[in-house]
């Protein structure tokens, strides 16, 4: 994986995440651009396979002021994911058979400097989870900061 532009922290925070998967992503005009610097949200967004499919959907991608303003897509429209075939109906057998669904962890740049998204297949936590999982991290902060305190 390569430089990451955007994270979903949410995603962390609501899903535990079971696996991950890589994939492209079909943009329009000055959304590449605008991925670059940086001015993308994936706070709410979420993905969804349609007639064999993945989309991501709800995802904000903001315009840019140097772009054609005759041609702006709209900014929270609906973006393919480009995944293989095999892929897809994987995820479809494991969302329809054990409850799961598809968030998007992240956008990076790979190597090449092609725009991915990294997805993830997830399960849902309680709010008990979630307590729990806070507990933990507030936990190791203050391990660190009491080891660091001493050395």
């Amino acid at each position: 994986m390569g430089k990451t532009i955007a994270r979903n922290k949410k995603a962390f925070h609501d899903y535990e995440i079971l696996e991950k998967f890589e994939a492209g992503i079909s943009l329009k005009g000055s959304e590449v651009k605008a991925i670059r610097l940086g001015r993308v949200n994936l706070k709410e967004s979420f993905v969804k396979i349609i007639k064999g499919e993945a989309y991501l959907l709800n995802s904000h991608i903001s315009h840019l002021s140097t772009a054609n303003p005759h041609y702006r897509p709209d900014e929270r429209r609906e973006r393919k994911l480009l995944l293989h075939k095999k892929e897809i109906d994987r995820l479809i057998g494991k969302i329809a058979r054990d409850g799961l669904t598809l968030v998007p962890l992240s956008i990076y740049l790979n190597n090449k400097n092609l725009i991915k998204v990294q997805i993830g297949l997830a399960k849902g936590k309680t709010i008990h989870d979630k307590r729990e999982t806070l507990k933990r991290k507030e936990a190791d902060r203050t391990a660190r900061a009491a080891i660091k305190k001493y050395i």
